[in-house]
Parts: structure tokens; sequence; C-alpha cells
């Protein structure tokens, strides 16, 4: 079977199941597109044990995980939680938001090492705030009002932005 076949056969499934674990198109075009490379230069490989479906699905699910576990997926993350906005990117949208994020990182950098440190820790490291309160030894309640302290100043920070007011997230 020819790869343009393949595409052709599974290329609209594999990029519904990229988008169900990268929620944005963009990325699950890009990873769906890294697949199927990825199985055109190693289709030698594949030894059908299981069917072609089955073989291309689970290598979008492990190149989604691999997107999700990126920095640049946690920095986006990060940035849609502070700003309340969504990263629908277009060419457009990404140049002007190169300088936005940067803006972003220059005032994360204002913020004291408490504030900073549990903004990082929450948002980049994936942890809970039990968990950062027992690194951080303290109170989990401390913990929570310095994330919620941390967003007000980097509201503050980044206040000539046309961002949304911040929503104080139950955590």
């Amino acid at each position: 079977m020819e790869i343009e076949e393949i595409i052709a056969e599974h290329g609209d499934y594999l990029l519904k199941v990229a988008y169900l674990y990268v929620k944005n198109e963009a990325t699950a075009e890009d990873i769906v597109q890294d697949v199927f490379i990825a199985f055109y230069q190693k289709q030698q490989q594949f030894r059908q044990e299981s069917s072609l479906r089955t073989y291309l699905v689970k290598m979008t699910v492990n190149r989604s995980h691999d997107y999700l576990r990126s920095w640049k997926s946690k920095r986006l993350s990060l940035f849609e939680k502070i700003s309340g906005r969504s990263t629908t990117v277009t060419p457009e949208k990404e140049m002007l938001a190169k300088s936005t994020k940067q803006e972003l990182v220059e005032a994360l950098f204002t913020l004291s090492v408490q504030y900073r440190e549990v903004l990082i820790l929450y948002y980049f490291e994936e942890m809970t705030t039990v968990d950062i309160a027992k690194l951080v030894h303290c109170p989990e309640a401390t913990v929570r009002t310095r994330l919620q302290r941390a967003r007000k100043q980097l509201a503050t920070v980044i206040a000539d932005y046309d961002w949304e007011v911040l929503r104080y997230e139950s955590i």
C-alpha cells in the first residue's frame, strides 16, 4: 500500500485522536504529519502483529504524550491560565504573541521568589497544592494564598497589556 493511500485512509482519524489529546488543531496536524513521516521512514519495522490503524494510533498517542510533556506545551498552558485566553495559533497571532510571551516571562521574574516558585511548581511542574506545600514546608492554605497573590501581582505587572481579568480558580 502506498503512503498516499495510507494518509487518505487514516489521516482524518489520526487527526481526531491527536486533537483529543492536545486540543489544538495546528499542533494535532503537526503530530499527525510527524507520525506519517516516521512511519514512512521506518515502515519495514511494522510487523503486522496488529492492524495498521492500531499501529498508527499508538504512534499518534505517543507523539501527543511527548508534546504534552514538552516545555512548549507547559508554557502555552500557563499563558492560557494567566491570560484567560485560548491559544488557537495563526501566523499573525503567533507573531504578536511572541512579544507578549516574552513580557510574561519577564514579568514572572519580577515576582519575589516565594510567588515565582509556587507559579512555576503549579503550572510548569503541574504539582498539586498539597505537593507544593510539602516541598516548600508550609501549610497548603499558604500555597493557595501565594498562588492567588502571585496571579494578582503578575496581572498588575502586565496591566498595560489588554489582559482579561484574572480568574481565581478554586485550587
